[in-house]
């Protein structure tokens, strides 16, 4: 049963039209001792080689997705790289933890990265274009619709949008930055319905074990459902420049899989390894997808809520049964927000709230017709209505 559901998986990969690839840092980095090659084509290129970038895997990469573009499908390639090769323009040659120098890094090496694609991509007859973002874009509903239109209308143009994250202003300080292009990508694949995302990287598949410690580590194949003892195998954080290890892949196929996504994880060195996953072979780690959420409700359920709300058991127990939420079951109101943001209730809910937090502080715990004579009978009587909800806990 388990080998059919892995052929399925395989061949729904294969005929696959909309794609996202995820190239992380440590695969996109020319190993420091190596030589900066020359590749016809794309002339001697000073900021390659100050850089740090391996011009000669972009040109491989260049002509894969040109290939996949020629039989018709559509790309999104998600990119780390910036701060590491900002950091190499600086000569440094430890990972980067001061935000303040994470940020200038970004400043310098953002534009030569992607100064290299457009020059691959060039070759190939492939056009590039540069999409900046922070976590603040997709919890915003209207600019998260304006992102999409934009990414919409450069693939039907045929033009490969080409996804980081903006490091010069997005910090986790400020509570606007994703943490890692592995969270990002699955962002990216679950808001613009993409059927298949591929992260390569410099590990060849997940382990049911650290094989960097655990020699009798077991290659997986094919995962069909996530389960704490996969996130238990997973190991620490990246090396030097990079943000992302195994568990911060496995949190980004969550994300992935909700919307009905399939994520292969494989080694972004192997040579044709984009080629090889697209044509279903058994290449890397296949994660099979869920049913999949609606759009809306994967852009509710992936928001950070900006407040908090209680609810007594009654309300919640009204809303598990696809009721609206009321005042008159609202307990407490924590945060400060406006009408339209993405709220919290009781740790296992995501609403849309129809009432500022100054509004539900007044009208908590009142029926609906005190909730019209206190606010006016234009501002309604429902916090949210099943439409705007999501619940987290899969109940």
């Amino acid at each position: 049963m388990r080998a059919e559901g892995e052929a399925a998986a395989r061949k729904a990969v294969a005929g696959a039209n909309r794609i996202v690839v995820k190239i992380g840092t440590n695969t996109i980095a020319r190993p420091k001792d190596a030589p900066a090659p020359l590749v016809a084509g794309l002339g001697d290129s000073a900021a390659a080689r100050a850089g740090g970038i391996d011009v000669e895997y972009l040109h491989r990469v260049a002509s894969e997705l040109a290939e996949v573009l020629r039989a018709g499908k559509e790309l999104i390639l998600v990119t780390s790289g910036a701060i590491g090769m900002g950091a190499r323009e600086l000569g440094i040659t430890r990972k980067v933890k001061d935000v303040a120098m994470r940020q200038a890094c970004a400043a310098i090496g953002q534009p030569l990265l992607m100064d290299e694609y457009r020059k691959a991509f060039g070759v190939f007859g492939l056009t590039a274009a540069q999409v900046l973002v922070t976590r603040d874009v997709w919890d915003n509903r209207s600019a998260y619709l304006n992102l999409r239109a934009t990414v919409e209308t450069l693939l039907s143009t045929r033009v490969v949008p080409i996804f980081n994250e903006n490091d010069t202003i997005s910090t986790a300080e400020i509570g606007n930055a994703f943490g890692d292009n592995d969270r990002l990508s699955a962002y990216v694949a679950s808001k613009i319905d993409a059927e298949v995302l591929i992260i390569l990287s410099d590990v060849d598949c997940l382990y049911d074990a650290d094989p960097r410690t655990n020699p009798g580590a077991r290659p997986i194949a094919y995962v069909p459902e996530l389960g704490p003892e996969l996130m238990a195998a997973a190991g620490g954080a990246g090396s030097e420049f990079s943000t992302g290890g195994m568990k911060t892949k496995l949190l980004a196929v969550e994300v992935a899989r909700d919307a009905g996504c399939r994520v292969v994880i494989g080694h972004g060195r192997k040579p044709g390894v984009i080629s090889a996953i697209l044509a279903g072979q058994a290449v890397g780690t296949l994660f099979d997808a869920e049913g999949g959420l609606k759009n809306r409700e994967r852009w509710l359920k992936n928001s950070r809520p900006q407040g908090r709300l209680t609810v007594d058991e009654g309300a919640l127990k009204a809303i598990r049964e696809s009721n609206s939420l009321l005042p008159r079951g609202l307990l407490t109101v924590e945060g400060n927000f406006e009408r339209g943001a993405v709220v919290e209730v009781n740790g296992v809910a995501k609403i849309v709230s129809g009432f500022s937090s100054l509004e539900l502080g007044a009208i908590k715990g009142l029926r609906s017709e005190a909730v019209e004579a206190a606010l006016g009978a234009q501002a309604g009587h429902i916090i949210a209505r099943p439409e705007d909800m999501v619940f987290l806990d899969g109940l």
